[in-house]
């Protein structure tokens, strides 16, 4: 099924989706992924960008579909990230950076943050290999200045631990830590462990590592900091205590919101992208950016006023609305609108919206809807539990009304192979999650 016109991007074009329902909107963006990679999709929302990881990958799971997540916190708060965030967002920029990705998912709050420059990102990563002469004096000085913190037990991403001849490690974008044995000055093993029972589990080749912050925490990054603190605010600055505790070698909390500080110049997401990379804007981002910039302005103004805590001018932070569209003008754009917004969407879209199929319990068949749809629709109707419970409960109700369904494999794949003859040869995409949520609403 084709739900997309044929396409010839070139640097710079621009082009427009029609108006998709449900999920046509991932089923069409994975086939434009199979054919024009890298695809980097900018969404409204952060929800949408969740929702299109999962369906990219569930409509085609040959796929690398990465997502760039935002750090869930608000502009100028007093707290940092968590630090999974912060590991997910390090290692989904350096695949990019890499192109080793298909298709990358960012919501458009995201993408108006100011990164750190790309060339940061690939001065601090280094990698471990099996075999290596390690010195671990130096390992110890090396994983300081990248940002690692020596803990007793290591736990979470961004930690590392010394004991004797074996080092334990927990590199950021891993999702298990390494412990490391030496032998004399030299690597003889590499092992992922568990964090609960410290148990090792397989033996692996090869460790990279990324920084554990998205600025420098060394010496010199440090006195830039000062630096440029002392350039950007008025006033004596060992007043602040934000000042005093990076000079004294302290990393203060929702010290992100400096970032700037740390560098001569930040980059952008388009900065990171490779050439040649086709971006999707996904429904109506200017309008997205237009209420971020309205709210982040009004916390500035809020907040600002705190001699303890000065604030850098919103500008300085994030992308303005012409400089977030002007930073995209060297790619391949496509546009795809939104089906329930859209005028004239019913007419004009390849796909339907599903009509309402909820159980209702009052009824004397609750499954009325669904009876009616199924015997009007001439496709195949694919229902998707989220368990092998549900799927039951879900059959004993439609038994119960005489609607007895095929049953298929729980597992992603299986689904899809039965989800295929269901989408193609016909113009109209169901959204099946979608109609599985209204069955069980009840």
């Amino acid at each position: 099924m084709m739900l997309l016109p044929p396409l010839a991007p070139t640097p710079g074009s621009r082009a427009t989706f029609p108006p998709l329902h449900g999920s046509a909107d991932a089923l069409a963006l994975a086939e434009l992924a199979r054919s024009a990679r890298p695809l980097v999709i900018i969404t409204e929302t952060a929800q949408d960008a969740e929702r299109l990881r999962e369906e990219i990958a569930f409509f085609d799971p040959t796929l690398r579909v990465l997502l760039l997540p935002d750090w869930e916190t608000l502009p100028y708060d007093s707290f940092s990230p968590h630090q999974d965030l912060i590991s997910e967002r390090l290692a989904t920029l350096y695949q990019i950076t890499h192109d080793a990705f298909d298709v990358a998912v960012v919501p458009i709050t995201t993408a108006l943050y100011r990164l750190p420059p790309a060339a940061y990102l690939a001065a601090y990563t280094f990698f471990l290999k099996q075999g290596d002469k390690l010195d671990a004096n130096s390992m110890r000085r090396q994983l300081t200045l990248a940002g690692y913190s020596h803990v007793t037990q290591v736990v979470s991403p961004g930690e590392f631990s010394f004991r004797g001849g074996v080092i334990d490690l927990f590199p950021m974008g891993s999702p298990l830590p390494y412990r490391i044995d030496l032998f004399d000055d030299e690597i003889e093993s590499i092992r992922s462990f568990d964090v609960d029972t410290q148990r090792s589990i397989y033996k692996v080749k090869e460790v990279r590592l990324l920084p554990a912050r998205e600025f420098p925490t060394d010496d010199h990054a440090r006195t830039t900091f000062r630096q440029r603190f002392r350039e950007k605010f008025e006033g004596d600055p060992s007043k602040s205590r934000l000042y005093k505790d990076m000079s004294q070698g302290f990393i203060p909390a929702g010290i992100e919101y400096y970032l700037p500080l740390f560098f001569g110049s930040t980059a952008t997401l388009a900065d990171y992208l490779p050439a040649g990379t086709l971006v999707s804007l996904h429904q109506n981002v200017a309008k997205a950016i237009s209420q971020f910039w309205r709210d982040t302005q009004s916390r500035y103004n809020l907040l600002r006023g705190d001699p303890d805590r000065p604030l850098l001018p919103p500008a300085e932070l994030f992308l303005r609305e012409d400089e977030f569209f002007g930073s995209l003008k060297p790619f391949a754009r496509i546009e795809t609108a939104s089906a329930a917004n859209s005028e004239g969407a019913a007419a004009a879209a390849p796909t339907q919206a599903l009509p309402p199929v909820a159980v209702d319990r009052r009824a004397d068949n609750p499954l009325a809807a669904l009876s009616a749809f199924h015997g009007k629709y001439g496709g195949r109707v694919l229902l998707i539990a989220e368990s092998m419970g549900r799927r039951e409960t879900l059959l004993g109700l439609l038994n119960e009304y005489q609607v007895r369904p095929k049953t298929a494999s729980a597992s992603a794949l299986a689904m899809r192979k039965h989800a295929e003859p269901y989408a193609s040869g016909r113009h109209t995409f169901w959204s099946c999650s979608v109609a599985l949520r209204l069955l069980l609403r009840a």
